[in-house]
């Protein structure tokens, strides 16, 4: 074989990280973080069904896309309007799972809303992860107001705001869009697209396929992504922050993802769902996908990924610890920032 075909063939199989501009510990954090948030969601499963935590919606599936997204953005400088189902993007973020679990137990030092707010209710302050309200799809206009008052102070922050493809029913949503669109903000919204809205089909919400078709009519850039491939969203999201950094306007994406749980441990999704689909989830596995591509160009061994399961699960069963034990809040301040105090 002659040097320069040698050459063709090393650059043919050189890792995809590589062409999109990211070193080996890059991605090996990118991996670990999608495993963090897939153990500590199902830990918070068990402590419900154990009776320990009241109530808990779960993100097993879409964890690749809301950590390839966090990948392309600045923590604590760039904004973040979650939907219920971000744990991992948060915690790719900055939250710590200690955090995490403060809310999932209502204790006082749950620092979204001091054990005041429904579990899944992920807020920030440091990192600007604003916290979103159970009426779905508010967070996107929440997202244009943050985005124009960026625009106002000459910033060049980038606001994403997360919502499911149920929430694109909703009037907020193209009410958000359109403001957004008029004024070219820098918003990301980013559609995690599991095909249903609770028990809704996708099929019985819209006519089109992604809901990125919808992207043109207020005047974005739009785009569909496999969101099961980590590095595939990871380049459509580089680029819509490129885009929205540089004044180029907002960018709608449909992330193709699924839902492994049930819409909330409240729910029972064998009663819409078909059994042959249920059982096919373990193929759209972002966990999965993302270690077998890793294993493959040998950024990661057998023996690291159990180096790192255990660790992730030391983190977990730490901050559950912590957590528990963590003092509940004052019966006394009930009515504190939902009525109006004395002097």
């Amino acid at each position: 074989m002659s040097a320069p075909h040698r050459h063709r063939q090393a650059a043919v199989a050189a890792p995809r990280r590589e062409r999109l501009g990211l070193d080996a510990d890059r991605v090996l954090t990118m991996y670990r973080q999608i495993m963090l948030a897939r153990l500590l969601d199902e830990r918070m499963s068990v402590l419900n069904r154990q009776g320990r935590a009241p109530f808990m919606i779960s993100g097993q599936g879409q964890e690749g896309t809301q950590v390839a997204a966090a990948a392309a953005l600045r923590p604590g400088r760039d904004w973040l309007c979650p939907y219920y189902r971000d744990l991992a993007f948060c915690l790719a973020m900055g939250m710590t799972p200690l955090e995490v679990m403060l809310g999932v137990f209502s204790r006082a030092a749950d620092p979204t809303s001091g054990g005041r707010q429904m579990p899944a209710h992920y807020g920030l302050r440091r990192l600007r992860i604003v916290s979103g309200s159970s009426v779905v799809a508010t967070q996107v206009v929440h997202a244009a107001g943050i985005a124009y008052a960026s625009r106002v102070r000459g910033e060049d922050d980038v606001t994403v705001v997360c919502a499911g493809d149920g929430s694109t029913s909703e009037g907020d949503f193209h009410e958000g869009l359109n403001f957004a669109g008029i004024h070219r903000l820098a918003v990301i919204c980013l559609v995690q697209d599991n095909e249903y809205a609770i028990s809704v089909p996708h099929r019985l919400q819209m006519t089109v396929d992604s809901v990125a078709d919808r992207a043109a009519s207020y005047g974005w850039a739009g785009a569909t992504v496999d969101g099961t491939d980590v590095l595939g969203v990871y380049e459509v999201m580089v680029e819509a922050v490129r885009r929205a950094r540089s004044g180029g306007g907002p960018t709608l994406i449909d992330a193709k993802v699924t839902r492994f749980s049930s819409h909330s441990s409240d729910d029972d999704q064998r009663r819409y769902r078909p059994a042959t689909e249920l059982s096919d989830l373990p193929r759209h596995d972002p966990l999965l996908r993302l270690r077998s591509e890793l294993l493959e160009e040998r950024t990661l061994t057998e023996a690291r990924d159990r180096e790192l399961r255990r660790d992730c699960e030391r983190e977990v069963e730490e901050a559950v610890r912590e957590a528990e034990a963590s003092p509940s809040p004052d019966p006394a301040d009930i009515g504190r920032h939902v009525l109006a105090e004395e002097d």
